[in-house]
């Protein structure tokens, strides 16, 4: 299975802080969001993960990420989005990298306390996703179960919600994904949606709904941001991490204060001289 992450978008709601930088470089806590969906995804087995990022922010992706795991078994792609054209635009985009495997696609800014690893390593056709009760569904795809708990409809930000039970930003599907994302129309918002995908599986018979009942973090604006921070704190959600990440995140600490002080020698022996 591959892996997306998308972490385009310029993410207005949080300006000034997303004036300079990427959301998905804030942080959450004691390290950068953007470790959180790829703690997901290396969890879950996945070692080829594809970034899609905004032109204006792609060096500062390559500074972070674009040697920190080459010595421990994960690559690393970049992919820049110059136009966001919707959450399914991702597929498209991702199209030869995804080749003839599977694929789970996670938001850049969103963080999940339960662990998804069984779920996503065991997907093998069809398509996969995670719903989360919450009190403001008409935000999100919201999903309509029976009562047996199988899902029958998935609408986008609904003006009157079925259910409370919101689709959160993790996708896993099949590599017919990339075919059905070519073939979408776009939506009233100019958009292609990622709610048609779910609803194309829905109608093949082919879409697992799974409920959460943990933590799901969206850090879109100042106060989710501030509060993702205090419950990944509280709830000890960064000191679970893969020890490929922790590993990684901590021979990149040590080049970079190893490098500031070799920095520092050479201009103090300057000006010595």
């Amino acid at each position: 299975m591959k892996g997306i992450i998308l972490s385009g978008g310029t993410a207005t709601r949080l300006f000034p802080l997303t004036a300079t930088t990427s959301k998905q470089l804030l942080p959450v806590y004691d390290r950068q969001m953007i470790f959180y969906p790829l703690n997901t995804l290396i969890k879950a087995g996945i070692r080829d993960i594809l970034i899609i990022v905004a032109p204006e922010h792609s060096g500062q992706y390559l500074n972070l990420l674009g040697s920190i795991f080459k010595n421990h078994g994960v690559n690393i792609y970049f992919e820049v989005q110059k136009t966001p054209r919707g959450l399914a635009d991702a597929f498209i985009m991702g199209e030869n990298f995804i080749n003839k495997d599977n694929v789970a696609m996670i938001l850049g800014d969103n963080i999940f306390e339960d662990d998804l690893n069984e779920s996503i390593s065991n997907f093998s056709k069809g398509g996969m996703v995670f719903a989360k009760e919450v009190p403001d569904p008409e935000r999100f795809g919201v999903v309509d179960f029976d009562e047996s708990g199988k899902a029958l409809t998935i609408e986008e930000k609904p003006k009157n919600p079925k259910s409370n039970y919101a689709v959160t930003g993790l996708y896993v599907y099949d590599n017919r994904v990339v075919e059905i994302a070519k073939n979408l129309k776009p939506s009233v918002r100019g958009e292609i949606e990622i709610t048609d995908i779910n609803n194309e599986y829905l109608k093949l018979g082919e879409l697992i709904v799974n409920k959460i009942n943990g933590v799901w973090l969206d850090a879109g604006t100042h106060d989710a941001l501030l509060e993702a921070s205090n419950i990944v704190k509280e709830k000890g959600i960064s000191q679970n991490f893969h020890p490929i990440i922790n590993e990684a995140i901590e021979e990149f600490d040590l080049r970079l204060k190893n490098l500031a002080k070799a920095t520092l020698e050479a201009h103090n022996l300057i000006l010595r001289k």
